[in-house]
């Protein structure tokens, strides 16, 4: 399996133009043949494009040439020379393309089937046919291909999901990803547990939510502390955020406000998305304990929904819930 990876800078070159053709016409009969040098193909484009079953960019490597195919020479009577094949670059929806040398974005590949052509191929030259003229009639010359574009680029990529659950390392998140789609995440009872986003889906009818799991946040992420940073642009794109505090957690406030302050300092538009507070492990507190923390939490004007992924609890209202704010 390839190894996460959500940032990644590779070396491309588009495919050279071929040389036109130095060629006379050859007939029985015709001792004067004029030139039939015919042109060169065109060199093969790079295009990156966003596709189907591509999750992350572990799939390619780090400084690889990207090579697209030269066009073919030009040839005898008049026939151009084959166009180089273009090389497309496959990659999930969700990743952003910049030139690695000016920073310059150059597409934000969000729906499957985005592409951009990042090198263009060198044209073709042209054959002696091309060159005859009046005064010329026999020109024993004809043009080189043009060299291919070459570049860097920088993938960077931002995944795609409707929801995104934010809370501190070993708050129950990955269990409540589980339970409620169909992803498969690594589960244990230590911090950290996710080091890597995780996806799943759920599915009602024919409508469908894509639920993004993204690792522990801890105070300070948004400075490179923990694992926080290197996710944090994960969460950009959801249009719901879940923040997921422990009922056990003494001081859920603080907790909450700590997660929206990580997000707002890493960017400010997070805090103006739609979002619902879980009070996870709900089944691990006295129910006297469980509604003085709903009843603190709802007199701050927050949206909350105890849950336990364990038992089930409110499991089937929070996915409702998430399908009303979709519509």
């Amino acid at each position: 399996m390839a190894k996460f990876t959500d940032t990644i800078t590779i070396k491309i070159k588009a495919g050279n133009g071929g040389a036109g053709a130095v060629s006379f016409r050859r007939e029985k009969y015709i001792p004067k043949g004029g030139p039939d040098g015919g042109d060169g193909g065109k060199g093969g484009d790079v295009i990156i494009q966003a596709q189907q079953g591509y999750y992350n960019l572990g799939h390619l490597f780090k400084d690889r040439i990207y090579k697209a195919k030269n066009g073919g020479y030009g040839m005898g009577q008049n026939r151009h020379g084959k166009d180089g094949q273009d090389l497309i670059i496959k990659v999930p929806a969700g990743t952003e393309v910049f030139d690695t040398q000016t920073g310059e974005p150059l597409a934000d590949l969000v729906n499957e089937g985005d592409s951009v052509c990042v090198a263009q191929g060198g044209i073709g030259g042209k054959g002696n046919a091309f060159f005859k003229t009046s005064t010329h009639q026999t020109p024993r010359f004809a043009q080189p291909g043009m060299q291919g574009d070459e570049r860097t680029v920088t993938l960077n990529l931002k995944l795609i999901a409707d929801v995104g659950l934010v809370g501190l390392p070993n708050v129950g998140k990955s269990t409540l990803l589980a339970k409620i789609t169909n992803a498969q995440p690594k589960i244990a009872n230590y911090p950290f547990t996710t080091l890597i986003p995780n996806l799943g889906v759920i599915e009602q009818g024919e409508k469908v939510i894509t639920i993004a799991d993204i690792p522990g946040i801890i105070e300070g992420a948004h400075k490179g502390l923990g694992l926080g940073l290197s996710f944090l642009q994960h969460i950009e794109r959801v249009k719901v955020i879940l923040f997921c505090v422990e009922a056990v957690d003494a001081d859920p406030l603080y907790t909450l406000s700590l997660l929206k302050a990580e997000l707002s300092t890493y960017n400010d538009n997070l805090s103006k998305r739609h979002s619902i507070l879980l009070l996870t492990k709900s089944d691990m507190v006295s129910e006297s304990i469980l509604q003085t923390r709903i009843q603190l939490l709802q007199k701050e004007k927050y949206d909350c929904v105890p849950i336990s992924s364990l038992t089930g609890y409110n499991i089937d209202i929070l996915i409702e819930k998430l399908f009303l704010i979709m519509e």
